[in-house]
């Protein structure tokens, strides 16, 4: 057969054929037909087999309904969970990318009327984090997943017995240096013991033959002057007491505890959850700009999910936007990163000129410890939480 003129019916309907996605309107879910047009459509539905399926989804209408929310959930969460996993992603470009598909459910077939309620109702569920932008709905993806679920479990417990061995070792160094000071006290201080200077023969004379330069004879010519010019350029009080410098072995050794505690816990991320903190950048609106918030979940270790104080709204964003909040004093906070990473503690002063703060640790075995902490290496908490 020839092919049909450009402008004819028939090249039309094979141009909307080969396009694949029709109108929406023209397509019946119950007999799973795509009709090209509007006169196609009320054919159809004059038809007997449509009036047949008619008759089954009219006798059971809310299990038929069922059935297609059930699908269409199940494969738009598929495409979200295997192309964008738990990013955060605009709604509607995941759904295109399920609308591609010719034989998707389609939605005026399920129970949402709109792309919109469908969002809302995977936030409500729990399913997915959704937040409203300017740029629309954007969702992210929740995996709870029996794998994933175990493999956070093993993760956190792992941390757990690590964090045991770490307690377990301190106290025993602390035990140790304990019993090093207790053992130095009981010992007293060492005491030099002198002898006198006894010469075997006591008639021999002592001679000594010193052959030197001329300028250096003429330099230890007189001692005496040289000696006194040293006393006089050199104050008398520059000796230090054998206590000075002397460090004990308790101090030793929790200098080396902390340079080992800052190498392991010394990270590039330090976002936690139940924290709050600072957006600092302007890209994202009036709406989250220079606006307080409180971490609810932590996403690959950079990324946060960050409820705004002021207004409610959640947003995810990345620990570079975000900055750690000084409270009060007196007020706890958390230490978010070195050595003591994870503590919690108590502000009890600013130190503006070093831009760090002097705090003192609330509970464990450090407990009462006093630290001087820079101040983004610690953050106010949630007391709410």
């Amino acid at each position: 057969m020839p092919r049909a003129e450009v402008g004819t019916p028939k090249y039309l309907a094979n141009k909307m054929k080969a396009k694949g996605l029709q109108k929406l309107r023209w397509y019946c879910q119950m007999c799973q037909k795509q009709c090209r047009d509007e006169n196609g459509f009320k054919c159809h539905t004059m038809s007997e087999s449509h009036q047949r399926q008619l008759l089954l989804f009219a006798d059971n209408s809310k299990k038929f309904m069922d059935e297609f929310s059930y699908d269409f959930q199940k494969e738009y969460l598929q495409i979200l969970k295997r192309q964008f996993g738990t990013k955060r992603v605009n709604a509607n470009r995941v759904y295109q990318e399920y609308i591609s598909d010719k034989n998707h459910i389609h939605m005026n077939a399920t129970r949402w009327v709109t792309l919109t309620g469908f969002v809302k109702y995977l936030g409500k569920t729990g399913k997915c984090i959704v937040d409203e932008t300017e740029q629309g709905w954007f969702i992210t993806y929740i995996d709870r997943d029996p794998e994933t679920i175990l493999k956070e479990e093993k993760k956190l417990k792992k941390q757990k017995m690590e964090k045991d061995d770490e307690e377990r070792n301190y106290k025993f160094i602390e035990k140790q240096a304990r019993l090093a000071q207790e053992k130095e006290a009981l010992m007293g201080p060492k005491e030099e013991k002198k002898s006198e200077l006894l010469r075997e023969n006591e008639e021999e004379t002592l001679k000594l033959d010193l052959k030197l330069p001329k300028k250096e004879a003429e330099k230890i010519s007189n001692p005496l002057s040289s000696l006194k010019r040293k006393a006089e350029t050199k104050p008398s009080s520059s000796k230090k007491t054998k206590e000075d410098w002397k460090k004990s072995a308790l101090d030793e050794i929790r200098e080396m505890e902390e340079k080992r505690r800052e190498e392991k816990n010394r990270k590039d991320y330090w976002i936690t959850e139940g924290i709050i903190v600072k957006i600092v950048t302007d890209s994202l609106g009036p709406d989250f700009y220079e606006k307080k918030g409180v971490i609810r979940e932590v996403v690959n270790k950079y990324h946060a999910i960050v409820k705004v104080l002021d207004n409610g709204k959640k947003i995810k964003i990345d620990q570079e936007y975000l900055q750690t909040v000084i409270p009060a004093i007196g007020k706890t906070v958390e230490i978010v990163n070195g050595a003591y990473r994870g503590e919690r503690a108590t502000l009890l002063s600013l130190n503006v000129d070093k831009f760090s703060a002097s705090l003192e640790i609330e509970r464990g075995p450090l407990k009462g410890r006093k630290l001087e902490i820079p101040y983004e290496d610690f953050c106010k908490i949630d007391d709410s939480s």
